[in-house]
């Protein structure tokens, strides 16, 4: 069977290493190839990631770049389609939620090729986002739909999904993150910043709820200087929310190379890199979907700065916090956490590093026809 694995954004290529590496156990069952979009184009962070992670280089650059949500997942169509008629894969898979998950999808069925969605099911309710409109097309086509946790479940049966096309596989961002645990722990990360574990706060913000409002961005900095009176914060800033700060005339809450005021900015980090800090961070504070999750499994409580979550099972079992982008909200549960207030989470199930491996023997069944 002819694969075709489908990269766009940075958080896919740790979704799909995994993959990868799993479908290289069948070298009998699977021919594939590695196709990145080039939604995120960064050729030192993509570098990094695929260094770090261990993955082959794509063997398809379709080099799409950025531009509106009709403009790139046009692009992305477009130059796919010539893919897939050249190549004539048996199957196309598909992870996450970005443009390019929804472009191939709606490019392979058009073709009458078979897609598999790894990490299918994942709802926040919300329309607003981007994202949502993507997991819901992506899911409706979809011929196999590989799910994280039973919520996932639940949520595409109550959507009318066939249940045969539904298999509860576990989160494959786990297995990378469990894969590179080691590794990253014995980076030197903080003996050069001078910082013992535990002893700072790690902070995400990019998403266009946060950061497009003035308003809003402004609340969510006060707070953090707030905060960063108590704990310096570790914030590898954002290129799009660097130059939102710029055109909102807030670049003053941002002191580069200036640890005084506790808010220490970085440039974007290679993956081990944010997992060393990760893991050893006191909280962090994050608008993102993965960290989340990766949080749970390190037992690093999270406070979470939006008012939903595609990942309900990182707060009813893990360490996740919903704040939303209030101030008082965000500096209130900010202070429970360093007053150690917080409940202790639990690994949901399958979140056990074997997620890939599962799908793998899923794909051999469905080319066998048993599934």
């Amino acid at each position: 069977m002819k694969i075709l694995n489908i990269v766009g954004a940075r958080p896919n290529f740790m979704k799909m290493a995994p993959i990868v590496e799993a479908l290289d156990q069948y070298p009998d069952r699977f021919t594939h190839l590695l196709v990145h979009t080039g939604q995120h184009y960064d050729a030192r962070m993509s570098q990094a990631f695929f260094e770090d992670l261990g993955m082959p280089r794509p063997d398809i650059n379709l080099e799409v770049g950025s531009g509106s949500h009709a403009e790139q997942t046009a692009r992305i169509m477009m130059a796919f389609e010539k893919v897939c008629l050249e190549q004539r894969p048996d199957l196309v898979i598909v992870v996450g939620d970005v443009n390019s998950t929804i472009a191939c999808t709606l490019t392979a069925k058009k073709l009458g090729i078979a897609v598999a969605h790894v990490e299918a099911g994942l709802r926040s309710r919300d329309m607003n986002m981007p994202e949502e409109i993507n997991r819901l097309c992506t899911d409706v086509l979809c011929d196999l739909l590989f799910t994280t946790d039973k919520f996932a479940n639940e949520n595409l049966l109550a959507e009318g999904v066939a249940p045969e096309k539904i298999h509860f596989v576990g989160n494959v961002m786990i297995d990378t993150l469990l894969k590179h645990r080691e590794l990253a722990a014995g980076l030197p990360l903080l003996d050069e910043l001078g910082l013992a574990p535990r002893s700072y706060a790690l902070m995400t913000l990019h998403r266009p709820a946060n950061v497009d409002d003035r308003e809003t961005f402004k609340a969510i900095l006060e707070a953090l200087h707030e905060i960063a009176r108590q704990i310096p914060i570790i914030f590898p800033i954002h290129p799009r929310t660097r130059k939102m700060a710029g055109q909102f005339g807030l670049g003053h809450f941002f002191n580069e190379g200036d640890k005084v005021e506790g808010l220490w900015l970085s440039e974007p980090l290679g993956y081990l890199e944010f997992l060393h800090l990760n893991m050893n961070a006191r909280m962090v504070l994050t608008d993102s979907g993965g960290l989340q999750e990766e949080t749970t499994v390190l037992g690093v409580p999270c406070l979470t700065l939006r008012p939903n979550t595609e990942r309900p099972i990182t707060c009813t079992q893990g360490t996740n916090q919903l704040v939303g982008n209030d101030r008082e909200k965000i500096l209130d549960a900010a202070n429970k956490v360093l007053a150690n207030d917080m409940p202790k989470g639990r690994i949901p199930e399958k979140w056990d590093g074997k997620a890939a491996k599962r799908i793998a023997e899923i794909l051999a069944k469905y080319q066998e026809g048993e599934v």
